[in-house]
């Protein structure tokens, strides 16, 4: 988390209007930290393609919203994680322009633990909302965090079974962070802080509610999770957007299927022609992702373990830890020069999905480097051709 000096940096991109990804990755490569955009001149900004009413907005951001931000802080409870920090997201670090800062509400350790993001219908059945808080149970069991939307229906079952269950769950708002949507998830947002979990937003302290909002906030979910799990949706509802966005960020789909004559099973069966995978139970969605959840946990402890002694050798790895073929496949895949995701999968001969993961796994490990663009590269130097020894 930045520090209370470099805090108003961070607010200034937050809060600054028409800063793209287009822009903001062209100063991610000049700069260490994106908040040192401060230590540049205004030349330097325009050279990197920022416009003048960018720059002044960066320079002078709206002292009302930077004011409301900073005080919002000033409360313990109360965390602005960025994209460095080592409790950012890990599997939200991959998608393609990631946020590049979230307001958290709670204990922001709980965002690194293996995630199933659980979305469905705000007009579920009973039947629908059962299955909801069946599943979040007893995934939540298994070891994984529950993360949804706090939305009405589904969203609330799921959070809700989740905690019944002892469990850790984290909910993604399209609002500010100082604003419940809607309003009668009060008490359960306040029990999901309580009991260990995280309020989760990309937009500063004071945003409304906005349709507009929606998406950026589907795309976190999904973003966040090894999986998504539909459980009842309508060809219409937003649920669908955030398996499609879990399907292009190359992450597992789960749709548990209905009744023909339910018009909220339809986007499930939709979803299941185009690929998703039907379940019945919540046990096979584990088997699906423990191994891979196990896995991830396991490097991420090790990561942060390094961490916290200083530093992090990417070239060292622990001896005991074997790939198994299927890494081996994908590591030899990647070159030594930034290669293109497509060309790992092509080489690989792997899902996309796969892929994804195990990339994800070896940049944990410290075997490949990410670079933009969705390339990776091995890490080390390349070996000395055999006329050169």
């Amino acid at each position: 988390m930045p520090r209370k000096e470099r805090a108003r940096d961070w607010l200034a991109l937050i809060l600054a209007s028409g800063l793209g990804p287009r822009r903001l990755a062209s100063l991610e490569t000049e700069l260490e930290a994106l908040a040192d955009w401060s230590s540049l001149s205004d030349t330097q900004l325009r050279a990197l393609g920022l416009e003048a009413p960018q720059i002044r907005a960066l320079r002078a951001p709206d002292p009302e919203r930077l004011d409301a931000a900073l005080d919002w802080l000033e409360d313990p409870e109360h965390h602005l994680l960025t994209r460095d920090d080592e409790l950012f997201p890990p599997l939200l670090n991959r998608i393609p322009d990631p946020p590049i800062a979230l307001f958290v509400v709670g204990e922001p350790s709980a965002l690194i633990a293996p995630q199933l993001a659980i979305v469905g219908s705000r007009n579920a059945t009973a039947g629908g909302l059962h299955h909801a808080r069946d599943f979040a149970a007893t995934i939540a069991r298994a070891g994984f965090t529950i993360t949804s939307g706090l939305a009405a229906g589904v969203d609330a079952a799921a959070h809700g079974g989740c905690l019944d269950a002892g469990g850790v769950t984290v909910a993604v708002t399209g609002t500010g962070p100082d604003r419940v949507y809607p309003a009668s998830n009060r008490d359960l947002a306040r029990r999901i802080v309580d009991e260990g979990g995280v309020i989760v937003t990309p937009f500063a302290p004071g945003t409304p509610v906005r349709s507009g909002n929606f998406p950026a906030r589907n795309r976190i979910i999904s973003g966040m999770s090894l999986g998504t799990l539909v459980v009842e949706a309508g060809l219409r509802s937003g649920s669908l957007i955030t398996a499609r966005l879990a399907g292009e960020q190359g992450r597992d789909v789960f749709a548990i299927p209905g009744s023909v004559h339910n018009p909220l099973a339809r986007g499930c069966h939709r979803l299941i022609r185009d690929g998703a995978r039907l379940v019945e139970t919540a046990d096979e969605v584990i088997e699906e992702l423990a191994p891979l959840a196990g896995e991830l946990a396991a490097r991420i402890r090790e990561r942060l373990a390094a961490a916290d002694g200083g530093s992090i050798d990417k070239g060292a790895h622990t001896p005991h830890v074997e790939m198994d073929p299927e890494h081996e496949r994908v590591l030899e895949a990647v070159g030594y020069d930034p290669t293109p995701v497509d060309e790992i999968i092509r080489r690989s001969q792997l899902t996309t999905a796969a892929v994804s993961s195990i990339l994800l796994i070896m940049e944990l490990d410290g075997r490949v480097d990410a670079h933009p663009g969705g390339r990776y590269s091995r890490t080390g130097h390349r070996p000395a051709d055999k006329e050169q020894e």
